[in-house]
């Protein structure tokens, strides 16, 4: 019987933050302390995902936690992530509906370990196969490779995504992965030539510096040492627990699995070092005649250094540090850079290099990972972007970042209403208009066309004359002065406020998660994020095959004279897209919260966890939820669960559930108006009344479980009386038992003793009577025997005389055989015939008899032995004798083949279906077939060959395609040459004027050596009348390859690449073979 659990039971604090009562901001809290106190990290609102960052390992990943909440309902088990991605993929797979999960919150919060989780999740309980797995394998190893150059340690992480992510996963109608598209959203490219203090650039220079072997490194003029490079910070370029050599390791092996090819790999490792090289370029002013300062490079070893990694001219890029040209219509004009324009120029190559890098890297795994049929896909979208920054100096990027979640939060709440009212209607439960702060008002200030703020600075941007960050701030002034959401010094003034929190050169907007301060210096440059057209050309120039891909612009037959669009219209356009394809799916959402600023676990700190319930809309989300109805629920499973409040419904109600249900509310006379009757549901309005019916649960348990207590304890003490009342009886029978058996025993002893006694006076008796009468009859023959044996004597004494001696000697040497003989019957050793024993000689007389012996009796059971063998097993014999006759005592390898039977056929070609066509093309029977390397001339490397032996032939043949690669008729065969060593290589001499003399010799190497030569010694000495092969046993000798002769020598060695020999090509006339000495 499957016991059925609720989120409710067993709750630490509140699982479901719509249950909290009171609600309040401190109770909100307290509750994510509590819950964070006992390792409860996750807590829902409703649907919604609230995840603690524990900032440790804790033993609620295991594939057993998957299995606990693969295929159950959301609400069954304590809140958990797995719970919110395991109804997602269900919803996919079942009800086709598209889902994507959104990740949010601050740096440090952990979005990424919880989209891996996210994605692990559904790799495990998907499918399983070999395509499956490929495609699981290369979604999950994308993320080594985003992380290493898209992350960089923060003082918030140190393994911060610093940028934003959209993954859409893609599966067929089974539920199966298939592929997947990812899009990037806002690399920080300003980090790749400045970091703050106490962080690091991103994780990808430090683990090629720290991973990459000596060789790599000295081909991308590279050195190990960080301080040599100006890009990277040295406060924090080792971080504890980060290994970036390791994770060099993991990201090419990723790398490698996702599908890039090796050449590609080096060519991003290329343009990783460039950027590093563009960092140590610097410059110094001289002086022109006409006033003016030019830029000029101080060291050119760096700067030729990256024009090498890239195949650039040094004069070309030199030159683009040093003028800029400006097309305007027909005309052109050349303008000198200053010093400072030159490294503004240089910091502007080496971010748009690094980000179109980026950029690339997230084409070419999208490449690799998109489904391969074009039919329509179920999809399930991942976004892990960053969350609402507010820093105490905020600028152009936290200004996109914050409108990202703005935009973000605006479908959050417009969906979750969606998915309420959907679900109201569903039930046949009346809506009500839910109050809430709609944020569309501080979407349409930033993103309005006409007089949003960056339509405003684009147009700035895109404006002749002086334009500079104070002018923007000016136009702002002018057009949203009066806007209730923004605020400014002077639009303060012209309200006669003074507010000395707010500088000249910054403006505050309202957001949803609370105001934030912008300084508006760098936003005209940043949103510009010019690149010279000189260094886009020079950059196009580069014989480098992926820099022209990444610099199109730079084509001189496609100058294109419009500027570029900015970096606040491409983020605007990116997240209009983003924002159309999630309202397109189903939406699941996980928060993630950063319980303390010093990474450390076990520690919560309530003012930075307000901050982050604040920005996240934590509140206003919990109140949307309890807008209407608190709690919903199936009724089955709230029949099941609260079914013991009534007598009715108790133990088994045997009606309809939902008219089960209300008989139970009936019951317990709970207030119409705390509950309403849905379709498939029970809506329950406030959370007392569920606590309340939890209360009550709780006591009727209790009773329940003191009645099953009381019948079981009355029902285990009848048993254990009766179990002793059975037991005595049991005990009484044994000993009863036991005491008439010793009786019986003792009677029985006493009556054998008797009886032997009296037997015995009765034997003993018999037996004097016996011995009595044996002595007479003795006595009686001992007399009769003398008595005759005097009459013999006295009758042939003159016979005895004459004969006595030699018939005495006759009958002793007659007994001494006898004995001799039976003991050779009795002593016979084994029938083996390798067995050496034989007994010893007892007289020396018998010395030459013995010898005899032993010899007869070895050649009969030889030929005992022989008789048994068949005329297959005495062929193998005859070949081990002749292998023998050839190699003892010659060949090192010999006496390890002696224990090893010839089998012929290593490769079953008869039956195995690889080979049935080069089966086919024999047309005689094959002797012997085995697998083969022919060593190549060339280089000393061998090839795998199929090597098969015939009456009249031999054959090598291809072993992956079976085609016949060469066919030697035996008469041919001149000789064969092998070493004195350990090694398994043998050349096949031919004769000269034959037909396969004209490709020359082979040179071949094989495990069965000794096998090999032996049968075709034996065969070819049948094929050309009995003339034996020669066969060549040196370690120096002779082969013929075409025209030309080479030696072939053996040398001991140490052993490479395991124990076996190993050929080395030393010039055109000599391969040297290394043999591992035996020693």
């Amino acid at each position: 019987m499957e016991v059925k659990t609720s989120l409710l039971d067993n709750m630490i604090g509140v699982g479901d933050m719509v249950l909290l009562e009171p609600l309040t901001e401190d109770s909100f809290i307290e509750n994510l302390r509590n819950r964070f106190d006992h390792n409860e990290i996750y807590t829902y609102i409703g649907s919604v995902v609230i995840s603690m960052n524990p900032y440790r390992s804790l033993p609620i990943f295991t594939p057993e936690k998957v299995e606990e909440y693969r295929n159950r309902n959301f609400y069954e088990l304590s809140p958990h992530i797995y719970a919110l991605a395991d109804e997602a993929y269900r919803s996919l797979r079942d009800q086709d509906k598209d889902q994507c999960i959104l990740i949010t919150g601050e740096s440090g919060a952990g979005k990424t370990e919880a989209s891996k989780l996210v994605m692990s999740y559904v790799a495990a309980v998907c499918g399983k196969g070999q395509e499956v797995n490929k495609v699981k394998e290369q979604l999950l190893q994308s993320n080594p490779v985003l992380e290493a150059f898209g992350n960089a340690k923060t003082v918030r992480n140190d393994n911060s995504s610093r940028f934003g992510k959209y993954m859409d996963i893609e599966f067929d109608f089974k539920g199966d992965p298939v592929g997947g598209v990812i899009s990037n959203y806002l690399l920080e490219k300003s980090r790749v030539v400045k970091q703050p203090r106490g962080e690091r650039n991103f994780h990808i220079f430090y683990q090629l510096l720290s991973g990459a072997s000596d060789d790599t490194l000295r081909k991308l003029k590279l050195d190990r040492d960080f301080s040599k490079y100006n890009y990277l910070s040295l406060d924090s370029a080792n971080v504890n627990g980060l290994d970036d050599a390791a994770n060099f390791r993991t990201v090419r092996n990723a790398m490698q699995i996702v599908g890039f090819m090796e050449d590609e790999v080096q060519s991003v490792l290329e343009l990783v070092a460039a950027v590093l090289k563009l960092g140590n370029i610097e410059f110094k002013p001289e002086s022109r005649s006409n006033g003016y300062d030019e830029s000029r490079v101080k060291d050119k070893n760096d700067l030729k250094e990256m024009c090498e990694l890239l195949g650039i001219e040094q004069s070309v890029l030199e030159r683009a540090f040093s003028y800029r040209t400006v097309e305007a219509k027909l005309e052109k004009v050349s303008t000198t850079l200053n010093v400072s324009q030159a490294y503004y120029a240089r910091d502007a190559l080496a971010k748009n290099l690094y980000s179109r890098l980026f950029s690339w890297l997230v084409t070419r795994i999208n490449e690799s990972i998109k489904a391969q049929s074009k039919t329509r896909h179920k999809v399930m979208g991942v976004l892990d972007i960053y969350g609402f920054e507010i820093f105490e100096d905020n600028s152009f990027e936290q200004f996109i970042i914050n409108y990202c979640n703005e935009k973000l939060q605006q479908i959050f709440i417009e969906l979750t209403l969606r998915e309420e009212q959907e679900e109201y209607i569903r039930e046949d439960i009346e809506w009500t208009n839910i109050e809430y702060f709609n944020n569309a008002v501080i979407c349409d200030l930033i993103e309005n066309n006409q007089n949003g703020i960056l339509a405003m600075l684009d147009e700035e941007c895109l404006r002749p004359g002086t334009v500079t960050d104070i002018t923007f701030l000016d136009k702002l002034n002018t057009v949203c002065a009066e806007h209730q959401h923004f605020e400014s010094r002077l639009s303060k003034n012209s309200k006669f406020l003074t507010d000395h929190s707010l500088p000249h050169s910054c403006f505050r907007i309202q957001h949803y998660a609370g105001k934030v301060l912008y300084r508006v210096e760098g936003f005209m440059d940043k949103n510009n994020d010019l690149l010279y057209r000189d260094l886009s050309q020079a950059m196009y120039k580069a014989n480098h095959k992926l820099i022209k891909q990444l610099f199109p612009e730079g084509n001189p037959a496609k100058v294109n004279l419009k500027r570029p669009p900015t970096a606040g219209f491409q983020f605007k356009h990116s997240v209009g897209t983003l924002m159309r394809n999630l309202q397109t799916k189903n939406p699941n959402y996980i928060r993630c919260v950063k319980p303390n600023d010093k990474k450390a676990p076990r520690i919560f700190t309530d003012s930075l966890v307000r901050h982050q319930v604040a920005y996240l809309g934590l509140m206003e989300n919990v109140r949307v939820r309890r807008a209407g109805y608190a709690y919903r629920q199936a009724y089955e499973p709230c029949l099941e669960r609260y079914k013991m409040l009534c007598k009715q419904t108790w133990p088994h109600w045997k009606g309809p559930t939902r008219e089960g249900v209300e008989v139970l509310m009936a019951d317990l006379q709970v207030s119409t108006e705390e509950f309403a009757y849905g379709n498939s549901k029970i809506f329950i309005r406030n959370p007392r009344t569920l606590f309340s019916l939890e209360e009550k649960r709780r006591g009727c348990l209790e009773n329940l479980a003191a009645l099953i207590q009381k019948i079981y304890r009355g029902w285990k003490c009848r048993t254990h009386f009766l179990l002793l009342k059975h037991s005595q009886v049991v005990v009484a029978a044994w000993y009863r038992r036991y005491a008439q058996q010793k009786k019986y025993t003792q009677i029985k002893s006493a009556t054998i003793m008797v009886q032997s006694y009296s037997r015995g006076w009765k034997a003993r008796k018999i037996l004097r009577e016996l011995k009595h009468q044996k002595r007479c009859e003795e006595a009686a023959t001992t007399i009769a025997a003398y008595w005759h044996g005097t009459q013999v004597r006295r009758e042939y004494r003159k016979f005895f005389r004459a004969n006595a001696g030699r018939k005495i000697y006759s009958f002793i040497m007659q007994r001494l055989m006898q004995k001799y003989f039976l003991g050779l019957k009795r002593d016979l050793p084994s029938m083996s015939p390798i067995g050496g024993s034989w007994p010893t000689r007892p007289y020396r007389f018998l010395d030459t008899a013995h010898t005899e012996l032993r010899s007869i009796f070895h050649h009969w059971r030889c030929k005992k032995y022989r008789s048994r063998f068949t005329d297959e097993r005495k062929a193998v014999f005859e070949e081990k004798l002749q292998a023998s006759e050839i190699f003892k005592d010659k060949k090192a390898l010999y006496p390890s083949s002696v224990g090893q039977p010839f089998r012929g056929d290593y490769l079953e070609i008869s039956k195995n279906p690889k080979y049935q066509k080069l089966s086919s093309a024999m047309d005689e029977k094959v002797l012997l077939a085995d697998v083969v390397n022919k060593i190549n001339r060339a280089n000393g490397k061998g090839t795998a060959r199929i090597f098969l032996l015939t009456k009249n032939n031999f054959v090598l043949a291809d072993q992956k395609t079976g085609q016949v690669k060469a066919s030697v008729p035996l008469p041919d065969l001149a000789s064969i040459s092998v070493s004195t060593q350990n090694d398994g290589f043998f050349a096949l001499k031919l004769k000269e004027g034959s037909a396969g003399a004209t490709k020359g010799d082979f040179l071949l190497s094989s495990e069965h050596l000794i096998e090999i030569i032996t049968k075709l010694r034996r065969t070819g000495a049948t094929a050309v009348n009995h003339d034996h092969l020669d066969i060549d046993i040196s370690d120096e000798f002779l082969v013929q390859f075409k025209q030309d002769k080479v030696c072939v020598k053996f040398v001991q060695g140490a052993p490479k690449n395991g124990n076996g020999a190993s050929c080395k090509r030393k010039n055109n006339r000599l391969l040297e073979v290394s043999v591992p000495s035996t020693a």
